[in-house]
């Protein structure tokens, strides 16, 4: 059956095709993409049906408000369908440009490079591509290509990505079994400085990447280790890589999160997930002026380095527009005073619940880590989940949030007890409020004894079945 058929026209018209097949939304993705995802969806009853969405919720078939504590994995960064995005994007359809010709240089490009780099004081060009992967990708070809040396360093349960170059540096063995051989690379601790200079005594390393908080258990880079490691870097001749695809663009309550150090100038910036507005995909890598200069050294080597979607007017008209919006609505102080409130509300629950071990992050990306408990009532428990899979009671946790509270959080990792908040950084008050009171419930839930524990146990036999 074609679309034209399907939709009952000769033509495309989406709205009919969605009328009529969008029951079949589970069914088609367990035939045609990744028979996983439905299949786990439908185990932790994620499979729900969602008719639209505005801001920092979303609508259910039955008209229930969802509350997002996920903006899309930080794509949302302006919740969904900012009306000055939407706009903007409308304009750049309707203006018919002659996009994409390859032999000129239009100007949206330009602007939304000029608009970045007033934020990036210190560094100069910018290239732009299409995902965040994408831009860790162009950091990596950049920096070994400028340096002339082969190894990246990356920090243990590092996430840049899934290509094969920026796999090579994430720190997660279970997403890079099978898939070598990778890049020269080697794992270094997060804010371990003499593991860092025993790598650079080599004399084979181009750069280290690192993300200033990470998002797997959000752990942030100690106080000083991000300028200790760019002095190092630089006396051994290799770069520093900011990883800000998921911390840029405000999240942690500044533009970037290597800003809340000073003195940190990095020679290689990646973003992307909030730059799309949440509609066009779009990736940057941000860098000194050397570095692309030595990359494009002469007109044979122009498309050295390119992306065939890479400056589309779309993604560069969605950039600036989230760039005027975050500018209007102060979004980064936004994100750093709610975030504040927030984390401050939160922490201050770890003296009422003793599983509740800890509280961390900066702005609005946030860490809740659970721990063994005290009681011996509850510390049983506590075993039996850890000794079927770690990481069973954070989605314990996630479950009931979103099934009795209709709030959609995610685990921050496989194997660990930590949610990971990362809400859209518009919201406010209210939006914590109701995050902390369902919280609330579902740990008292917990504490007692409910039926939380019913819900572990059949986690408990879906994951022994599943080894």
């Amino acid at each position: 059956m074609t679309i034209a058929e399907s939709s009952g026209t000769g033509e495309f018209d989406l709205g009919a095709l969605l009328a009529e097949r969008g029951a079949e939304r589970y069914e088609l993705h367990t035939r045609y993409l990744n028979p996983q995802l439905p299949r786990m969806l439908r185990t932790i009853g994620f499979d729900k049906v969602y008719e639209r969405a505005e801001g920092a919720h979303f609508w259910d078939a039955d008209g229930n408000d969802h509350l997002d504590m996920l903006a899309g994995f930080g794509v949302m960064g302006l919740g969904r369908h900012h009306p000055v995005v939407r706009k903007a994007l409308h304009d750049v359809l309707d203006a018919s440009l002659a996009d994409l010709t390859r032999f000129d240089c239009q100007p949206l490009p330009g602007l939304l490079a000029e608009r970045l780099l007033a934020y990036s004081p210190h560094l100069d060009r910018v290239f732009f591509g299409n995902s965040g992967t994408e831009a860790v990708e162009t950091a990596l070809k950049f920096a070994r290509y400028a340096t002339g040396r082969p190894r990246v360093l990356y920090c243990e349960h590092a996430f840049h990505g899934l290509t094969t170059g920026s796999l090579s540096v994430n720190g997660e063995s279970g997403f890079r079994d099978g898939f070598a051989p990778l890049l020269p690379d080697t794992a270094v601790p997060l804010g371990d400085l003499d593991a860092l200079e025993r790598e650079l005594r080599e004399g084979d390393v181009a750069a280290l990447i690192v993300e200033p908080v990470q998002g797997k258990g959000v752990h942030e880079a100690p106080p000083g280790y991000l300028r200790a490691a760019q002095e190092l870097l630089h006396r051994h001749k290799a770069l520093l890589i900011a990883d800000e695809v998921q911390t840029g663009l405000g999240r942690t309550g500044d533009f970037y999160a290597y800003q809340h150090e000073e003195g940190v100038e990095p020679d290689l910036v990646c973003v992307a997930k909030a730059l799309s507005g949440g509609y066009v995909p779009v990736g940057a890598t941000i860098g000194k002026d050397w570095i692309f200069k030595k990359v494009y050294s002469s007109m044979d080597r122009v498309l050295v380095h390119s992306a065939s979607f890479g400056s589309n007017a779309q993604a560069m008209t969605a950039g600036l527009a989230v760039l005027s919006v975050m500018e209007n609505e102060r979004i980064v102080a936004r994100a750093r005073d709610t975030g504040e409130l927030l984390r401050t509300r939160l922490a201050a629950l770890t003296e009422k619940y003793e599983l509740l071990a800890d509280v961390r992050g900066r702005g609005l990306m946030i860490g809740i880590e659970f721990g063994r408990p005290r009681s011996l009532r509850l510390r049983s428990r506590w075993t039996m989940l850890q000794a079927a899979r770690k990481g069973l009671f954070a989605q314990m946790v996630v479950v009931p949030l979103l099934q009795r509270h209709r709030i959609l959080t995610q685990v921050s990792g496989d194997h660990l007890e930590v949610i990971k908040l990362i809400p859209p950084l518009i919201i406010g008050e209210e939006d914590v409020n109701r995050f902390v009171e369902a919280f609330t419930a579902v740990m008292d839930d917990a504490h007692d004894g409910g039926l939380m524990w019913e819900f572990g146990r059949t986690l408990v036999k879906q994951a022994v079945a599943n080894r």
